[in-house]
């Protein structure tokens, strides 16, 4: 039997994807979805796996569940590799994704947890205990009866956690839970997953709260242009950062390409991005810490009209968005993105 010190381990991991562009004269494109990506992650960690839309988060996580074949490298998980022993793979881990998706409304709660249970294959005496242990775990106990049409968005995530849980899996992939969640249900389902991690479950999570992954994640991948740009522990990733500022500047005009090149090429500035809100935009700009530098860059600022100018010490956030504007930057001058052979 395959065994593994690690419950998750990818290696040189490629997926394209063929498409036609054009209509008059259609001509073949290969997009690659994600470009060698290589991690580890031991059994019983809590593994965040972060990136923009369209980073190739989901692509990879559907190639380790065995939903996408990989072009090319290899993963396994709990030893069996994903492409040659699926089904292995399958009876091991569990899946849950954001979104109203994977559930029957029309249907109570109890009859959707009987349904996926017979389709997971576990035994019908085991049901009797183990819905009624699923319902309590994600705080549903007493509403099992009711449709789930009637349900909030919260209650729908945890019962999806429920469905990923009946067969008893090591490994649960969560891509987005708490996506669309409100705050009191979002909080609610980070405790329920921190309580899974506790359990010894090998969890690998999807999210774009930086909050979320800070509080549950033993360590963290940061994938871009589907390929893994930075990992490590949450205060390892700040720490790429601790050594500046942030300033946040809320601007009321656009900030033309000519402006973000003049704010770029100002001493001391290390990265900026823009925040698009409904009244103002939010400028922010990393800064080594120095009066001089943050009075260049308001400087650098004359003619746009500002609304507010704070500055602070780095968050999780501010890592992830200086790693991806890094990225982005090396993708709009033409540099080199270092991809794995």
């Amino acid at each position: 039997m395959p065994t593994s010190e690690y419950a998750i381990e990818a290696v040189g991991l490629r997926r394209s994807y063929e498409t036609r562009t054009g209509w008059l004269r259609p001509r073949r494109l290969v997009i690659e979805a994600v470009r060698g990506v290589s991690f580890q992650v031991p059994r019983g960690e809590l593994f965040g796996l972060l990136g923009p839309n369209g980073a190739g988060k989901t692509t990879t996580i559907k190639m380790l569940n065995t939903l996408l074949l990989p072009t090319s490298g290899r993963a396994s998980v709990l030893g069996h590799d994903v492409a040659r022993d699926p089904v292995q793979v399958r009876r091991r881990i569990g899946y849950v994704f954001g979104g109203d998706k994977g559930l029957y409304e029309r249907l109570s709660a109890l009859d959707n947890l009987r349904y996926f249970a017979e389709l997971y294959g576990v035994d019908p005496r085991e049901q009797k205990a183990r819905i009624p242990e699923m319902l309590e775990i994600v705080g549903l106990l007493g509403r099992e009866q009711e449709r789930v049409e009637g349900y909030s968005r919260g209650m729908r995530q945890k019962l999806h956690i429920a469905r990923g849980l009946l067969h008893r899996p090591e490994v649960l992939f969560l891509d987005e839970p708490s996506i669309g969640v409100d705050p009191v249900a979002a909080r609610e389902l980070r405790a329920l997953v921190a309580d899974l991690a506790a359990s010894g479950i090998t969890v690998l999570l999807t999210t774009h709260y930086m909050a979320e992954a800070d509080e549950l994640c033993d360590r963290i991948a940061v994938i871009d242009h589907g390929v893994i740009q930075a990992e490590g522990t949450p205060a390892e990733l700040k720490e790429r950062v601790r050594k500046l500022d942030v300033m946040e500047i809320e601007v009321r005009d656009s900030l033309d390409e000519a402006r973000m090149d003049a704010l770029r090429r100002l001493p001391g500035v290390e990265q900026l991005s823009v925040e698009t809100g409904d009244i103002a935009d939010t400028l922010q700009v990393h800064v080594r810490p120095s009066d001089e530098v943050q009075a260049a860059v308001i400087a650098a600022l004359d003619g746009v009209r500002t609304r507010r100018i704070v500055t602070r010490e780095p968050t999780l956030e501010d890592a992830y968005v200086a790693i991806i504007a890094q990225t982005d930057d090396a993708e709009r001058t033409g540099d080199a993105v270092q991809v794995p052979a």
